[in-house]
């Protein structure tokens, strides 16, 4: 009976791949695979090593616009990469004093950290000051940033954080007739549907108790520092608190931004129909001419155009589920119209929401955080199984191509921390699954190729992820930039081995035409049916018309296999595999060499794997 229903569910799987392949043909012609790989643009170019909690920009150094040259960015092309997300552009709320420049200073009771949040946005019309050379002159050097970025062939996309923005926003940049959020708010209400903030009529904002001994910048003194903001009357706050004295824990250093949302949750604004998650973004376009819209909505299609003009190819939004659906089938329907190519990426935790906002809201692109990434954090941790790999495809089946995969940004734990998993190399094998799994872009975190553990106590925040809040030096990263030769001529032989392990996965994912084609699951069969075959190795198969490859990937870090894989003869006939002998070469490093070989319609593959190694097997 066992059998049978591994048999089962590898000939539904075999299905569901072929229905795959035609909803991504549908919905994304692409056809290679792009790889994004984040940067915090703040911290990539810093050479400085000091590393003082709290430490000052002068302290502690900062990254600029101009140290990505052309030997750094053709360094990241070589990584295989498409798109570099440059994350932290819009000029957010700081407590480095600009008034110099005629930027007004911020409150270090409603900012986090000395740097401050980049998702804290204070001015959507200009770039960050900290990144130039000459802060006058910053959106001149981020354009040629962006022109740079282009001529070595990748794309530019930048953040755009839809549900909030700095407590103390103030734009001094907006074009012409464009005013700023709030200008023209009604205060005295809680909410209008033209306001762009929802309010605490009569009351005044209070900072909020800290807890767990916190005091701003650590307890220096600072003029501002005083436990005190004006704020009248007082704003929601950006998680959507609805107090006049938020929680410690709260996004106080950020207000909500009203999108149309009545208090009670119902809507003041048109709904879409219900069948228009079968039309394009042409029609989603069409559909909202001549609506009475929101202001906020307005806001930030403005906001997505102007970057475009600029030559930004594409957005990663923050937050986008506490946006309703609507909005999102209204702003990427319009920045498709402007820019058919653009790459639309956002973060939606919530699995049932995932249809809604690719084929409502239009969505290219959205994290698989909640099913693949914690799965695989869970085996790298060790108490994991690769059981439960193929059923999240299987989940996802329809939107598989949609779901981004990646193993570290900003929001989580470096690999290496021992709040992870405490050893970059346990990353290996589930980096190989995460890339080749399924058609979906993959996204690599700067200083994850290289081991970063987070381990910096930079000030605000805890040690094991990258700070994104303070000033601070990036040590491996720091190494392989190798004061700026972008050589990689200060790592250790391991960081070496692991960067070169990178570069030889992401490179072959980005060239491959079988990671754009079909896929099935093999591991439940050979679950099943394989002798010496447990579920700390994970096995699937990746096909198109001429490129054929079996994944083969062991997450135990101390005992290796030897086994004989096996292909059913659903999937046998299915690849249109003929009895007979195929070499079959490892694609990775191109040392271990096997065969696969086809009698009476079964596939057997000879595998010796050692801990935590992984095959991408091609044959001919």
């Amino acid at each position: 009976m066992k059998k049978l229903i591994y048999i089962s569910i590898i000939a539904t799987l075999i299905a569901a791949c072929s229905t795959a392949k035609n909803e991504q043909k549908q919905l994304e012609p692409r056809q290679k695979k792009a790889v994004v790989y984040q940067v915090f643009t703040r911290l990539f170019g810093n050479t400085n090593t000091n590393n003082k909690p709290w430490g000052t920009i002068e302290q502690n150094g900062v990254g600029k616009f101009n140290d990505f040259t052309d030997k750094a960015l053709g360094e990241i092309k070589k990584l295989g990469v498409t798109h570099i997300w440059y994350t932290g552009v819009p000029h957010h709320a700081t407590i480095t004093d600009y008034t110099d420049y005629g930027i007004s200073n911020d409150d270090p009771d409603v900012v986090k950290g000395r740097a401050g949040s980049p998702y804290a946005v204070k001015d959507y019309y200009q770039v960050d000051p900290d990144m130039a050379v000459d802060p006058s002159n910053r959106m001149e050097e981020f354009e040629a940033l962006i022109e740079r970025t282009h001529k070595q062939g990748m794309k530019v996309i930048i953040d755009i954080v839809p549900n909030h923005v700095a407590r103390h926003y103030e734009s001094l940049n907006n074009p012409d007739g464009i005013k700023d959020f709030g200008a023209e708010d009604n205060t005295s209400v809680e909410y209008a549907q033209k306001n762009n903030f929802y309010y605490i009529p009569n009351e005044s904002f209070k900072v909020p108790e800290a807890m767990e001994g916190y005091k701003p910048l650590g307890g220096e003194k600072h003029a501002l520092a005083d436990g005190k903001f004006a704020e009248y009357p007082a704003k929601w706050t950006g998680n959507g608190s609805r107090l006049a004295q938020p929680g410690h824990y709260d996004w106080y250093e950020t207000v909500k931004v009203n999108y149309g949302v009545r208090p009670d949750g119902t809507f003041d604004f048109d709904v879409l129909p219900d069948n228009y998650e079968t039309k394009d973004y042409r029609e989603h376009y069409t559909f909202w001419q001549g609506k009475e819209l929101p202001d906020s909505w307005i806001k930030f299609r403005d906001i997505a155009f102007f970057w475009l003009d600029k030559g930004v190819d594409g957005f990663r939004y923050d937050m986008a589920e506490m946006v309703p659906v609507e909005f999102w089938s209204f702003m990427n329907s319009s920045v498709k119209m402007k820019n058919t190519d653009a790459f639309l990426l956002a973060e939606v935790y919530q699995p049932g929401l995932y249809r809604d906002y690719i084929l409502k809201g239009k969505m290219d692109y959205l994290y698989d955080k909640v099913d693949l990434y914690d799965t695989l954090k869970h085996i790298m941790q060790g108490h994991g199984s690769t059981d439960h790999i193929a059923p999240i495809q299987h989940k996802l089946v329809d939107i598989e191509h949609h779901m981004l995969h990646f193993l570290e940004n900003h929001d989580e734990q470096r690999i290496a921390s021992p709040e992870f998993a405490g050893d970059a190399r346990k990353g290996m094998p589930a980096m190989v699954v995460s890339a080749t799994l399924s058609t979906s872009p993959t996204m690599l975190y700067f200083g994850q190729e290289v081991g970063e553990p987070g381990a910096e106590d930079a000030g605000f925040g805890s040690h094991s992820r990258t700070s994104i809040f303070d000033y601070i030096g990036v040590p491996h990263h720091q190494r392989w930039m190798n004061n700026g030769k972008f050589d990689g001529g200060q790592l250790s032989e391991d960081e070496k081995e692991l960067r070169d392990f990178y570069k030889r996965l992401m490179t072959f994912t980005a060239q491959s035409d079988a990671l754009m084609g079909d896929y099935a699951d093999i591991h439940a069969y050979n679950r099943n049916e394989t002798k010496g075959y447990t579920n700390k190795v994970y096995s699937c198969v990746r096909w198109r018309e001429d490129e054929k490859l079996i994944i083969v990937s062991n997450f135990n870090t101390k005992e290796g296999y030897e086994f004989e894989l096996k292909l059913p003869v659903e999937l046998v006939r299915k690849m249109d595999l003929k009895d007979g002998e195929y070499a079959a070469i490892d694609q990775l490093y191109q040392i271990e060499k096997t065969t696969l070989t086809i009698n009476g319609g079964i596939g057997v593959l000879k595998v010796k794997i050692a801990p935590l190694q992984s095959f991408i097997f091609k044959w001919s």
